[in-house]
Protein backbone atom coordinates (compact mmCIF):
# COMPACT_ATOMS: atom_id res chain seq x y z
CA UNK A 1 0.00 0.00 0.00
CA UNK A 2 1.23 3.51 -0.83
CA UNK A 3 0.65 6.30 1.68
CA UNK A 4 0.64 10.05 1.10
CA UNK A 5 0.55 12.33 4.14
CA UNK A 6 -0.37 16.01 4.03
CA UNK A 7 -1.72 18.84 6.16
CA UNK A 8 1.33 19.90 8.12
CA UNK A 9 2.33 23.50 8.59
CA UNK A 10 3.26 26.26 11.00
CA UNK A 11 0.85 27.06 13.82
CA UNK A 12 0.99 28.95 17.09
CA UNK A 13 0.79 27.13 20.40
CA UNK A 14 -2.83 26.40 21.24
CA UNK A 15 -3.79 26.12 17.60
CA UNK A 16 -5.01 23.18 15.56
CA UNK A 17 -3.98 21.22 12.50
CA UNK A 18 -5.59 18.36 10.61
CA UNK A 19 -3.32 15.80 9.02
CA UNK A 20 -4.51 13.49 6.26
CA UNK A 21 -3.06 10.30 4.86
CA UNK A 22 -4.43 8.88 1.63
CA UNK A 23 -3.78 5.24 0.80
CA UNK A 24 -3.65 3.60 -2.58
CA UNK A 25 -2.63 0.31 -4.10
CA UNK A 26 -4.27 -2.19 -1.76
CA UNK A 27 -7.42 -2.52 0.27
CA UNK A 28 -7.18 0.18 2.90
CA UNK A 29 -9.75 -1.37 5.17
CA UNK A 30 -7.54 -4.41 5.73
CA UNK A 31 -4.89 -2.35 7.50
CA UNK A 32 -4.38 -1.06 10.99
CA UNK A 33 -3.10 2.51 10.70
CA UNK A 34 -0.86 4.64 12.84
CA UNK A 35 0.63 8.09 13.15
CA UNK A 36 4.19 8.51 14.34
CA UNK A 37 6.42 11.55 14.68
CA UNK A 38 10.09 12.32 14.74
CA UNK A 39 11.59 15.48 16.17
CA UNK A 40 15.14 16.59 15.29
CA UNK A 41 17.71 14.49 17.13
CA UNK A 42 15.09 12.13 18.52
CA UNK A 43 13.82 8.69 17.65
CA UNK A 44 10.55 8.21 15.85
CA UNK A 45 7.75 7.81 18.37
CA UNK A 46 4.19 6.55 18.45
CA UNK A 47 1.40 9.13 18.41
CA UNK A 48 -1.86 7.32 17.68
CA UNK A 49 -3.26 4.24 15.98
CA UNK A 50 -6.61 2.93 14.84
CA UNK A 51 -7.82 -0.54 14.03
CA UNK A 52 -8.76 -1.57 10.48
CA UNK A 53 -12.44 -1.37 11.40
CA UNK A 54 -12.16 1.98 13.15
CA UNK A 55 -13.54 0.33 16.25
CA UNK A 56 -10.59 0.94 18.54
CA UNK A 57 -8.01 3.70 18.78
CA UNK A 58 -4.89 4.17 20.86
CA UNK A 59 -2.92 7.23 21.89
CA UNK A 60 0.40 8.19 23.38
CA UNK A 61 -0.06 9.72 26.81
CA UNK A 62 1.47 12.97 25.61
CA UNK A 63 -1.35 13.57 23.09
CA UNK A 64 -4.31 11.95 24.80
CA UNK A 65 -7.21 14.38 25.04
CA UNK A 66 -5.71 16.72 22.43
CA UNK A 67 -5.40 14.55 19.31
CA UNK A 68 -8.03 12.40 17.63
CA UNK A 69 -7.40 9.71 15.04
CA UNK A 70 -10.09 8.61 12.62
CA UNK A 71 -10.44 6.90 9.28
CA UNK A 72 -12.82 6.81 6.35
CA UNK A 73 -12.48 3.43 4.68
CA UNK A 74 -14.72 4.47 1.81
CA UNK A 75 -12.26 7.27 0.96
CA UNK A 76 -9.06 5.38 1.85
CA UNK A 77 -8.19 8.22 4.22
CA UNK A 78 -6.67 8.42 7.68
CA UNK A 79 -7.05 11.63 9.71
CA UNK A 80 -5.23 13.05 12.72
CA UNK A 81 -6.99 16.04 14.25
CA UNK A 82 -4.54 17.90 16.47
CA UNK A 83 -5.85 20.48 18.91
CA UNK A 84 -4.22 22.51 21.70
CA UNK A 85 -0.87 22.11 20.02
CA UNK A 86 2.29 22.60 22.04
CA UNK A 87 5.82 23.51 20.90
CA UNK A 88 6.91 20.00 21.86
CA UNK A 89 4.55 18.62 19.22
CA UNK A 90 6.92 20.00 16.58
CA UNK A 91 8.09 17.10 14.43
CA UNK A 92 7.76 15.37 11.11
CA UNK A 93 4.59 13.30 11.24
CA UNK A 94 4.35 9.99 9.41
CA UNK A 95 1.41 7.74 8.68
CA UNK A 96 2.00 4.00 8.64
CA UNK A 97 0.11 0.80 7.93
CA UNK A 98 0.22 -2.87 8.60
CA UNK A 99 -2.32 -5.62 8.55
CA UNK A 100 -4.02 -6.77 11.76
CA UNK A 101 -1.39 -6.00 14.37
CA UNK A 102 -1.35 -7.59 17.78
CA UNK A 103 -2.28 -5.24 20.61
CA UNK A 104 1.27 -5.50 21.93
CA UNK A 105 2.62 -4.30 18.59
CA UNK A 106 0.33 -1.48 17.60
CA UNK A 107 2.46 1.21 19.29
CA UNK A 108 5.74 -0.19 17.92
CA UNK A 109 7.41 1.61 15.03
CA UNK A 110 9.18 -1.45 13.67
CA UNK A 111 5.94 -3.43 13.35
CA UNK A 112 4.63 -1.21 10.54
CA UNK A 113 5.67 -2.21 7.04
CA UNK A 114 4.30 0.70 5.02
CA UNK A 115 5.13 4.37 5.56
CA UNK A 116 4.18 7.69 4.08
CA UNK A 117 6.74 10.37 3.28
CA UNK A 118 6.07 12.57 6.32
CA UNK A 119 4.65 16.05 6.79
CA UNK A 120 6.26 18.78 8.89
CA UNK A 121 4.38 20.22 11.85
CA UNK A 122 5.91 23.26 13.53
CA UNK A 123 4.35 24.81 16.63
CA UNK A 124 5.66 28.21 17.67
CA UNK A 125 5.53 29.43 21.25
Amino acid sequence: VQLQASGGGLVQAGGSLRLSCVASGRTFRNYDMGWFRQAPGKEREFVAAIRWSGGHSYYAESVKGRFAISRDNAKNTLILQMNSLLPEDTAVYYCAANSRLALSAIRTTTMYNYWGQGTQVTVSS
